[in-house]
């Protein structure tokens, strides 16, 4: 079975940095596109940043220039290193798989989130 584990949240003071892992098993990461979504109490899920199977990635603007999405296909595991990282960041960030549009069933796999917090 497909399994989606998140790591790396926690408690951090604002402008500082985490990094967050997400460990897929009982899938090739290769075929897959790969999302870090976040979701803070009361507000809508957003996709925070992806990366598809071929390596291209793409952020929401709130993010830019301080988070970087990255894989690591041969461990099967995808990253979100944030940095600079302000109280708007608080929220469950939570891993996402989604297998490539060159399948004609795009299955999709979700983790159960990790926490983090941004406060003094």
């Amino acid at each position: 079975q497909v399994q989606l584990v998140e790591s790396g949240g926690g408690l951090v003071q604002p402008g500082g940095s985490l990094r967050l892992s997400c460990v897929a098993s009982g899938l090739t990461l290769s075929n897959y596109d790969m999302k870090w979504y976040r979701q803070a109490p009361g507000k809508e899920r957003e996709l925070v940043a992806d990366t598809i199977s071929a390596g291209a990635s793409n952020y929401a603007d709130s993010v830019k220039g301080r988070f970087t999405i990255s894989r690591d296909n041969a461990k099967n595991t995808v990253y979100l290193q944030m940095n600079s990282l302000k109280s708007e960041d608080t929220a469950v960030y939570s891993c996402n798989a989604i297998r490539s549009r060159r399948f004609s069933l795009r299955l999709e796999y979700w983790g159960q989130g990790t926490q983090v917090t941004v406060s003094s």
